[in-house]
């Protein structure tokens, strides 16, 4: 359950992004820098859950689409990260087009990884009971 909030988080800063850059309303970037913020905090809650799956577990280990979910999620709390820094540094100014895009990643990132996160519920039944 706590996966939810990150991805809500991340996916908003990418639509506020996208309303900044077609405003120049300042209430979007205060917007977007804090949904980073909130989304890297509980995304690294999500990511000690999922750690503890993991090391709990030979099979789930052992999966290739866990590896693939890891890095797919690790790739995109990177470019958040650093996109929340360079706002936080720089301010509003590199929203457009360097913060758009970095969102955007970031949306496509957790795209690949919800996919294969699906692929170990509903193939693999990793977390299932039986």
């Amino acid at each position: 359950m706590v996966i939810a909030f990150p991805i809500a988080c991340f996916v908003l800063a990418f639509v506020s992004d996208l309303a900044f850059a077609a405003t120049s309303n300042g209430f979007w970037a205060t917007a977007s820098l804090w949904l980073l913020g909130i989304g890297l905090v509980t995304a690294a809650l999500a990511a000690v859950t999922g750690l503890v799956e993991v090391l709990g577990d030979d099979r789930v280990r052992n999966l290739s689409d866990t590896r693939l979910h890891a890095i797919g999620n690790a790739l995109a709390l990177l470019i958040a990260a650093f996109n929340w820094y360079w706002r936080f540094d720089h301010g509003s100014s590199v929203i457009v087009p360097t913060g758009v895009v970095l969102s955007g990643l970031v949306v496509l990132g957790l795209a690949f990884s919800g996919w294969k996160g699906g692929e170990m519920v509903f193939r693999h039944r990793v977390g299932v009971a039986d």
